[in-house]
């Protein structure tokens, strides 16, 4: 899509450019990497999320971070090792995606990479008023679990999310739940301090 920028006003020029760079960019240790946990101890996962209540990764260890750690999703026993057909259906729930929903992505959202050869998809999840951008990464990693998607949520900027990612993540897990998955959304119980600080109780 093109834009006119003559027709545009200053600030609207910003604004658009500052969108299209944002939605053009990503952070730069996104992916599978070798991570290391509180131990030392070296590891392939997702990107770790830090102090900030607006993250959620799979990936990471219980023990080391409890306000951020959830459960990896697991996809249905007769699916086999079949990876081209659990991103199949990754993909169609992810397209079927209501921006929207609970007030939140009401900007759209855009599959960057979807690789399922390689067990891997990054999307990229948009907000309505500001254009802010979060990040969503599912994986295939065979050493942290057999038929385990990694999932990661996260925001790019700001310290709070007000519940942004939690909401986005149990309307994806509730419909692989509905597919036969086994799909744990994000529990305030289990993460009450995020709850709390994003004033969502």
């Amino acid at each position: 899509m093109s834009f006119d920028y003559c027709d545009m006003n200053l600030s609207a020029i910003l604004l658009r450019l500052t969108r299209d760079d944002t939605l053009l960019l990503q952070p730069n240790d996104l992916g599978v990497l070798p991570r290391t946990d509180l131990g030392g101890e070296e590891y392939l996962g997702l990107k770790h999320c830090g102090a900030a209540p607006n993250c959620f990764c799979s990936s990471d260890k219980l023990e080391d971070d409890p306000d951020h750690s959830i459960p990896a999703w697991i996809w249905p026993q007769e699916y086999g090792s079949d990876l081209s057909k659990v991103f199949a259906e990754l993909t169609a729930v992810i397209n079927a995606y209501q921006p929207g929903q609970s007030n939140v992505d009401g900007g759209g959202f855009k599959i960057i990479t979807n690789d399922a050869k390689n067990g891997y998809m990054y999307i990229q999840f948009e907000s309505l008023k500001n254009g802010y951008i979060d990040d969503v990464e599912l994986a295939y990693i065979p050493t942290l679990g057999n038929r385990a998607i990694q999932v990661r949520s996260s925001s790019r900027l700001g310290y709070l999310d007000f519940g942004v990612n939690a909401k986005r993540l149990n309307y994806i897990a509730k419909a692989l739940r509905a597919k036969g998955w086994d799909a744990k959304g994000v529990d305030f119980d289990s993460h009450a301090n995020y709850a709390i600080q994003n004033e969502l109780v």
